[in-house]
């Protein structure tokens, strides 16, 4: 009598997988946002919430509300790129977080925010382009969490 086992990788954009990324997504966005607090307050209570006009004045908590919402956005998105890539291997889907936090800084923290900033008035309108190396470090952070939190989360399909 013989036993036949088989495995199946299912690659694609998983729905679970995108719930997966969000919430990686956040928690990378929570442990950013504490860096932040802890070396500059004044981007989460007055630049992050700036940029819906919700500030000023200073609001720390407004400010961690809209960014774990960036953060939820931005590990949906990475969720889908990794599906899309075909990842399967924890270190590329780290490797991938770590690239995506970098990328995001240069997009959407070096070249958009200062635009964004500026166009609504914002007090804490930084110069163009704005390639702060705390805001890499930051960035950095938030796509190594992100990658080992879906790679963890997604690990367990």
């Amino acid at each position: 009598m013989a036993t036949e086992t088989s495995h199946t990788v299912t690659r694609g954009v998983q729905p679970t997988n995108v719930v997966k990324g969000g919430l990686a997504g956040i928690a990378g966005a929570l442990v950013m946002g504490a860096l932040m607090i802890v070396m500059n307050e004044a981007v989460i209570a007055v630049a992050i919430p700036s940029l819906y006009t919700l500030a000023p004045p200073p609001s720390v908590p407004l400010g961690m509300a809209v960014h774990v919402f960036h953060g939820a956005m931005l590990g949906l998105a990475f969720a889908v790129t990794v599906g899309m890539l075909g990842m399967d291997s924890n270190g590329q889907v780290v490797g991938l977080g770590i690239a995506w936090g970098v990328l995001t800084w240069v997009g959407l923290a070096a070249l958009l925010m200062p635009v964004w900033l500026s166009a609504v008035g914002s007090p804490a309108s930084p110069s163009f382009p704005n390639f702060a190396m705390p805001s890499l470090l930051w960035h950095g952070v938030y796509g190594l969490v992100l990658g080992v939190g879906y790679a963890v989360a997604a690990d367990g399909n």
